[in-house]
């Protein structure tokens, strides 16, 4: 049977972590998975309820010895996953894993390689914030227009990959930017990508939402730098076979 694993970073995350990670671990899901949290050099306690928890949940911790950012814990957490598919899962309630199985379905079937959940699809349960709306379709609409694959979220958290795709990825981001990164990356190759409903709940700042407007304005940069400044080469250690662009053998990478 496939595998899903699916990536948490954390970073200060202490005051509602308890009942996130409870929440994780009763959501539904098809197919055997494996969790792996990544802490991130908290400095409020989220490591030790982390470890706490495990406990009495079947899950994997890794330890950032320095503050690298989100990025950098992904990074690193895609590196350690085994699973056939690989998700990105923040460790709060914004996005309710309840809908990971209905994202899965067309990797299963085999009928996509990345599927993205989109907050601004119109089935979509949406409760949106003003300024975060409109930077999010701001940036999607500019990621649309430099990759030419035609999404409604680019940012979302829920990209979910096959895994052989996704660890070929040369993923340089350290912070937010590797969401621009990972959409340019897979423009650069001939991926099957779907995009389905999913809810969302955003929270403030004042709840934990660490996402500011410097870092909206990198994003117009990362999109830049990784849509047309990186190559195909360079965004790729090797890319499989299948995923190659119409036309191009193996021996061109």
């Amino acid at each position: 049977m496939p595998k899903l694993s699916l990536i948490v970073p954390v970073f200060n995350e202490a005051p509602a972590l308890r009942s996130v990670v409870d929440s994780l671990m009763a959501s539904p899901c098809p197919i055997e998975r494996e969790w792996v949290f990544i802490d991130d050099k908290s400095t409020d306690g989220s490591l030790a309820i982390l470890e706490e928890l495990a406990g009495r949940h079947v899950f994997r911790i890794l330890r950032q010895a320095v503050n690298a950012g989100k990025g950098a814990a992904i990074v690193r957490g895609i590196a350690e996953a085994t699973g056939d598919f690989i998700i990105i899962q923040d460790a709060d309630f914004e996005y309710d894993a309840k809908d990971i199985p209905s994202l899965l379905q067309p990797l299963l079937e085999d009928r996509a390689d990345v599927v993205f959940g989109s907050r601004f699809k119109k089935n979509a349960q949406q409760v949106h914030r003003t300024y975060h709306y409109f930077v999010n379709r701001l940036l999607t609409t500019l990621s649309n227009l430099f990759s030419g694959i035609y999404l409604t979220d680019m940012e979302t958290c829920y990209k979910i990959f096959r895994a052989d795709l996704l660890k070929a990825m040369v993923l340089r981001s350290q912070r937010f930017g590797i969401e621009v990164e990972l959409t340019a990356y897979v423009a650069k190759v001939r991926a099957r990508v779907h995009e389905l409903p999913i809810s969302y709940y955003p929270r403030t700042r004042l709840q934990g939402k660490k996402i500011n407007w410097k870092d909206g304005v990198a994003a117009l940069w990362h999109l830049v730098h990784f849509n047309w400044l990186i190559s195909a080469k360079e965004a790729y250690s090797a890319i499989p076979v299948r995923y190659l662009p119409s036309g191009e053998r193996p021996s061109d990478k």
